[in-house]
């Protein structure tokens, strides 16, 4: 099996462009000569090609609403079927689980003010911040895969091999120091603190309560993610009280909830105390947009 490259290609500097696709993938920058992503469902996604494939992706520079691989008709560039969380989606979905670096490539067809005007440019490595479903402009499902430039891992080589990720060896000395700026949702400590309280900082979903030498730890969960797109609200009625295990497995849609709090992936049913006022509505988005059934 051969090495499955995650991070910066030796040799090849950001910025650096291609003369057509064959040209890429000798170069190890993309090696697949047609598909837009690079990557198995075991391993995780190593590089990606925006080329104007897909009606529905979306470029900002430093910031990417990429769209997922299948369903669409060539000739029109239509979504004709509802794409899958499988394969090539399901890769970039385990590189954001794994916080695997992606290398990302726009061609000279992708329609952006980004893109080269000719051939193809590497853009450097993003990280795959977070994945939804929802319904594209023709009006079918797609997977969203919101990717973040990453300047910072633009000299870390990773390589993968029947599984096994091996860093290369660094020579150590005194770490660079970048100035950055950082944009954040301010969460309402409150709000997070109050859920915790109401459930005795058990789980909704297990009822377990962690214990630690600080006292107890649980974890507030939104139903409906903040960020955009999705703008969820910072409040109560949108908030689960979740052990780290049921968080996370909630947020990449591992289980989902009902309109009758029903567990959706897994036995049994959600506790909700009598104070708790959870909006159903958010439910319902988290079920059309985070959870697949049959994965």
């Amino acid at each position: 099996m051969s090495k499955r490259l995650f991070g910066a290609i030796p040799g090849i500097a950001e910025g650096q462009t291609f003369e057509n696709r064959i040209e890429l993938s000798l170069s190890l920058v993309h090696r697949p000569r047609q598909a837009g992503i690079s990557g198995s469902q075991a391993e995780g996604a190593d590089s990606i090609v925006l080329s104007g494939g897909y009606e529905d992706d979306l470029d900002f520079g430093d910031v990417i609403v990429y769209t997922g691989h299948g369903g669409r008709d060539i000739p029109s560039g239509k979504q004709v079927v509802d794409q899958e969380l499988t394969r090539s989606n399901l890769a970039l979905a385990v590189s954001c689980q794994q916080g695997l670096p992606v290398r990302v490539i726009r061609g000279q067809n992708h329609r952006s003010e980004y893109s080269p005007q000719k051939g193809y440019r590497y853009d450097g490595l993003f990280r795959v911040e977070d994945y939804w479903k929802e319904k594209g402009k023709s009006g079918f499902e797609v997977w969203r895969f919101r990717m973040r430039q990453l300047k910072f891992l633009s000299n870390q080589i990773y390589e993968i091999q029947s599984r096994q990720v091996n860093e290369d060896e660094f020579e150590y000395g005194a770490p660079k120091r970048v100035e950055t700026r950082i944009t954040r949702i301010i969460r309402d400590t409150r709000l997070s603190k109050q859920v915790k309280e109401m459930y005795d900082f058990k789980c909704q979903v297990c009822k377990t309560r962690i214990e630690t030498n600080a006292g107890p730890y649980a974890e507030a969960a939104h139903i409906k993610p903040l960020g955009a797109p999705h703008n969820g609200p910072d409040d109560l009625s949108n908030l689960l009280c979740l052990c780290p295990n049921h968080h996370v497995r909630f947020d990449y849609g591992g289980f989902s909830v009902s309109d009758t709090f029903d567990l959706i992936g897994e036995p049994g049913k959600l506790h909700v105390h009598s104070a708790h006022q959870i909006n159903k509505t958010f439910l319902g988005y988290h079920r059309e947009h985070r959870y697949e059934e049959d994965w």
